[in-house]
């Protein structure tokens, strides 16, 4: 039994990029590759985002920030972090992090976390509506 103290924190995720609850009831589970993610864009606060655009990295099956300009298959937008995912690197030894994701929903453009280019909007056209 470990009777050691033990310090939790908890943040508040922020959800607002989000346009309605359409497609939140559907969210698909995804590995995320936290060596893709940038510290000071992409976990700032020692946690992922939700709202970040996610890439499929090629080699590895698993998933990483969109990038257009990337050449390992994050190029390519899937879909978005839909729960913030802890990487604090006091918390999680691991590289890679289990989160969802969502594929098909409305997205209020001005409140994600980083923004999606042109290229980008054209990956996911028909199945992510930006309003």
């Amino acid at each position: 039994m470990d009777l050691n103290l033990k310090v939790e924190s908890f943040t508040q995720d922020r959800r607002d990029w989000l346009g309605s609850a359409h497609g939140t009831d559907a969210p698909v589970s995804v590995t995320l590759d936290v060596s893709k993610f940038t510290q000071a864009t992409h976990y700032p606060d020692g946690y992922i985002k939700s709202g970040i655009p996610l890439g499929k990295v090629t080699a590895s099956g698993q998933y990483g920030p969109y990038d257009g300009a990337a050449t390992d298959g994050r190029e390519a937008l899937v879909g978005f972090l839909f729960t913030a995912q802890d990487v604090d690197a006091r918390q999680v030894a691991s590289t890679s992090v289990v989160g969802s994701m969502l594929i098909h929903c409305f997205i209020r453009e001005a409140k994600l976390p980083v923004a999606v280019d042109a290229a980008g909007k054209t990956d996911v056209a028909g199945r992510i509506i930006f309003v």
